[in-house]
């Protein structure tokens, strides 16, 4: 069967969402004509006195930012949500609009303008991880706020306006498709089985050992079996975890660990900064018991064969299924190959 797999074409179910990924392995044996050349890294300053995110600088809003040495949030200035609007409900016929309140706020992950997480000590990116708690609890402890999405778009290539090492945080009053379609699986599962849909699927990953990149005491990164992106990896902790909430300190350090090792990788196979979306699904802060969340980080990065090949969505995707040429297997095996130490410190 294994046989079958790495050569014809064939569905992989995402047990998360409940969708399907077309993989096509013979495709990836094509003749390729696209450019294949590195790109130089640019040499960015520690300190930018245009950058709307370093310390102490004035952002377009005229507030000016502290001389932060840690993490540092803010409201977004150019906030998609506002916890101000007022509630509507419309309905024309077929048409139909409802308000949504929420909160959008920014994460400075680090005061040093040069650095992004892989060039980050492993401490340091443990104070993230700290200050994401904050958000979730603080965020979510608003009656009105139902999900908290953390996520970080790295790259100008997906959208990343500032080149700033930052994230983002939007908290709201509904809870988001994505999520929503993850809640559904992992709800019907442990209705069915009283144990957690990814705590098994980690187990059996960890027995098979194809697509794991890494393993520390406490987290596992790996290349999902129904990944859609050439490179899409995910963080997972061993133990089952509704939230980043229920990490302790080592757990944070380990969480830590895990993502400092996986973003070199990635700078690693075509070296250069690796652009990607990764983002935290876990459980709702809606006030319910959510016994069926294991929380998991998810790194969704376009590149394909180069720093300057990418993955598009287009076509079959946009308007059928996800599709993908090269296994997750595959996949695995090149960044498994890779060192842990980045490439400019090698």
């Amino acid at each position: 069967m294994k046989e079958l797999l790495e050569e014809h074409p064939h569905r992989r179910f995402n047990i998360l969402t409940g969708e399907w990924v077309l993989v096509s392995p013979h495709r990836a044996k094509r003749p390729w004509q696209g450019k294949v050349e590195k790109l130089a890294l640019p040499v960015k300053p520690t300190y930018d006195e245009h950058c709307y995110l370093c310390p102490t600088n004035s952002r377009t809003s005229g507030a000016v930012n502290p001389d932060y040495k840690k993490p540092f949030s803010f409201i977004n200035d150019f906030s998609a949500l506002k916890n101000d609007t007022e509630s509507f409900d419309f309905s024309d016929g077929l048409l139909k609009a409802t308000s949504e309140k929420g909160i959008c706020k920014v994460i400075c992950f680090s005061p040093d303008h040069s650095l992004t997480l892989p060039l980050m000590e492993v401490s340091d990116i443990a104070d993230v991880v700290t200050l994401w708690q904050e958000e979730y609890t603080t965020l979510g402890s608003h009656g009105f706020i139902n999900h908290v999405q953390i996520f970080e778009n790295k790259g100008d290539v997906m959208g990343c306006s500032n080149p700033h090492p930052h994230g983002q945080v939007w908290a709201q009053q509904s809870i988001p498709v994505e999520a929503s379609k993850k809640s559904i699986q992992a709800k019907a599962y442990w209705e069915k089985h009283q144990r957690g849909l990814l705590t098994d699927y980690i187990a059996q990953e960890l027995e098979l050992e194809e697509r794991i990149l890494y393993a520390n005491e406490h987290f596992v990164v790996l290349i999902p079996y129904w990944a859609v992106w050439p490179y899409e990896t995910m963080i997972v902790p061993k133990k089952k975890k509704a939230s980043i909430l229920e990490l302790n300190e080592e757990e944070k350090t380990a969480f830590a660990d895990a993502i400092k090792v996986n973003t070199i990788k990635y700078d690693n196979l075509f070296e250069t900064s690796f652009p990607y979306s990764a983002g935290i699904h876990q459980a709702p802060t809606d006030g319910e018991a959510h016994p069926e969340w294991h929380f998991h980080l998810s790194f969704y990065p376009p590149l394909l064969r180069s720093a300057t090949v990418k993955k598009f969505m287009v076509g079959y995707e946009m308007f059928a299924d996800s599709q993908r040429d090269i296994t997750a297997e595959q996949a695995a095996i090149k960044l498994k190959e890779l060192s842990d130490v980045h490439f400019t410190k090698s």
